[in-house]
């Protein structure tokens, strides 16, 4: 194997890596923003775990973040509550944030402790 295949192979891997973390990352950002959702809408318990798994269904389904956002507003308007569209992504993009510093840090402490897991 040449030195070109083994830097494509790396990037290849790193690549699909990312790509793997990102979609971690989409996914416990939006069962945060489910979760947060719902507690505006008064679902607790049951209730609320049921809407945020519909919502990471929903984003699988789709594959667009822009469907979960037109949800929660359609449902926030339903329900009455008071929250602004910039309001509703500012707190995904808080969600999406805390998602990859969460996933960052569980990663460093595998690869710190890889038998520990």
């Amino acid at each position: 194997m040449t030195t070109f295949d083994q830097r494509e192979q790396a990037f290849e891997a790193k690549l699909a890596h990312d790509e793997e973390l990102k979609f971690k990352a989409n996914v416990r950002r939006n069962k945060w923003l489910g979760l947060w959702a719902a507690e505006k809408l008064g679902k607790t318990g049951a209730a609320a775990e049921d809407y945020a798994t519909s919502l990471i269904a929903a984003d699988l389904e789709e594959n667009n973040a822009e469907e979960i956002f037109k949800t929660i507003r359609a449902d926030f308007d339903a329900a009455g509550v008071a929250q602004s569209d910039h309001q509703i992504h500012r707190k995904a993009d808080e969600l999406l944030q805390a998602a990859i510093e969460e996933i960052k840090t569980v990663a460093a402490e595998a690869k710190a402790h890889p038998h520990e897991h």
